[in-house]
């Protein structure tokens, strides 16, 4: 058997860039035949519709509900959701965080003020991955004089199915500096996008949470939705 999961979506309860709730994503995909997803909403510092004034244990609850109100819907339709959160760090730059629950970021209500180094440490002191997202997307926001950061992350996402001609490309240049993990992702904001269904990865099973999820990366055992294709390996020909 195989299960495609999304690893890289985000909702209008969270992130202001989008314009579906949680429960229409898992819909979505649903019926786009995955198995599941992982949202990943936009964090503290990047396009966030969490009001930023809020306590920190209420600000976390508002992600969390997020993931909660989908997991219901899930659940409902034998569909896994799984947390997680995309990290903007600085000059654009973004991490995928997968691993971790609303506990770690309970007990870390100090990440506004430490750096990303200390973040990683934390993260993977948790069991958790962190995959530097579209590393080389460009866009007016985007320093692309800032390098990503090959020294801190796990993984490379070398496929969005969001990004520009030629942005993929480089990121699979980037990902062979060393053994990272690699990943597939839609970067998907609305249960309209006619992407849903072009990227994610395929595993020979099912991941049910976060820990799991992040097993399941570490351990490599997927293969690859790169433009609706499966393949078990990221080609240069096969990207925009």
């Amino acid at each position: 058997m195989q299960y495609l999961y999304e690893t890289h979506c985000h909702c209008s309860q969270c992130s202001r860039c989008a314009s579906s709730t949680s429960r229409e994503m898992v819909a979505a995909y649903r019926q786009a035949g995955y198995a599941g997803l992982v949202l990943t909403d936009h964090f503290i510092f990047g396009n966030t519709a969490v009001d930023p004034s809020l306590p920190w244990p209420d600000r976390m609850q508002r992600y969390y509900d997020a993931y909660l109100y989908a997991k219901d819907a899930g659940d409902a339709l034998d569909f896994d959701v799984i947390f997680g959160i995309e990290h903007a760090y600085g000059d654009g730059k973004e991490v995928l965080v997968y691993g971790i629950g609303l506990d770690f970021l309970l007990e870390n209500p100090d990440i506004p003020t430490i750096s990303l180094d200390e973040l990683v440490r934390r993260i993977h002191a948790a069991g958790g991955v962190v995959i530097q997202a579209h590393p080389y997307r460009n866009r007016s926001y985007i320093n692309m004089a800032v390098a990503p950061r090959t020294d801190l992350v796990d993984g490379i996402e070398v496929y969005n199915a969001c990004n520009k001609p030629g942005e993929d490309r480089q990121a699979l240049v980037l990902s062979r500096q060393k053994d990272f993990i690699l990943t597939s992702g839609g970067d998907i904001h609305s249960a309209q996008d006619p992407r849903i269904g072009a990227a994610g990865i395929v595993l020979p099973y099912r991941v049910h949470n976060e820990a799991e999820f992040a097993a399941a990366l570490k351990r490599r055992e997927h293969q690859f939705l790169v433009s609706r294709q499966i393949v078990p390996q990221i080609l240069e020909t096969q990207l925009p």
